[in-house]
């Protein structure tokens, strides 16, 4: 399987082929609500960043975490030739037949397809949940040539949230709960210090500080939500006014970032 450290750079590598360079992490239109504007407040674009830590991406760390956790137990669970009498009935056609029918599933109240259901109930703009699963349907074309045993547990051809696509490759690739939580809050703030090079007069050097000024806040959100395995634990922390932005956003007739 390789080595899990070198499976969390390629995670956090924005040159993998998931559409990563045409997200903002909602940037652009905050940037077009006056984010940095006139470039004398362009300091403002690590509080942003770091508002997203404490709210959305949050959430993703966390909803990441459960299902890595969901994926260790089903792989660690004894395997039957029939379905074992606690998988969760939940019907969620985004989980693979033959996951059912081997039986490795996680625990009775708890499966993939209900962490996609508590992530959604957590991201209340549609816009903001069609981008993110427009993004795990890229992880999971992604998993199924680098990590095949990804698609035991979610099909290949649906959108599932990126998060819960992340846990799962962290799951089958030996990622430890407090890797795939920074990997995630380090995608998040990258998406938004590279895309400010794009929209604001911003020197790369600058960006760099602002991302590595945000290292303790990115740590905090991994304390926070590494030790995290029940779905009712799920924060649910939210930004209504980015998701104001974004549906703003989805409405543009010119833009240069897709979300």
């Amino acid at each position: 399987m390789g080595s899990p450290e070198v499976v969390a750079l390629m995670l956090a590598d924005g040159r993998l082929p998931t559409g990563g360079h045409t997200q903002s992490a909602g940037l652009e239109p905050a940037v077009r609500a006056g984010l940095g504007a006139g470039g004398d407040r362009l300091t403002d674009v690590a509080g942003y960043a770091r508002d997203r830590l404490r709210t959305i991406t949050r959430v993703e760390a966390a909803v990441a975490v459960v299902a890595r956790h969901i994926t260790v137990s089903a792989a660690t669970a004894p395997r039957r030739g029939s379905r074992p009498d606690k998988w969760p009935a939940t019907g969620d056609p985004r989980l693979s037949p033959a996951d059912d029918a081997t039986g490795t599933a996680s625990r009775a109240a708890m499966s993939l397809g209900m962490v996609e259901a508590a992530w959604a109930a957590r991201t209340p703009s549609q816009v903001m949940r069609g981008a993110a699963r427009r993004q795990g349907r890229a992880y999971l074309r992604l998993a199924a040539r680098v990590w095949p045993d990804v698609l035991r547990y979610l099909r290949n051809d649906t959108e599932v949230a990126r998060p819960v696509v992340v846990g799962v490759i962290a799951g089958v690739t030996g990622l430890s709960a407090e890797q795939v939580a920074r990997s995630v809050a380090h995608d998040d703030v990258q998406t938004v210090v590279s895309a400010s090079l794009k929209l604001l007069p911003v020197d790369p050097a600058d960006a760099a500080s602002w991302l590595a000024g945000l290292h303790d806040d990115i740590e905090r959100l991994v304390t926070d939500v590494a030790s995290l395995t029940e779905i009712d634990k799920l924060p649910a922390s939210g930004a209504p006014l980015l998701d104001v932005f974004a549906q703003n956003h989805a409405d543009e007739r010119m833009r240069l970032f897709h979300a």
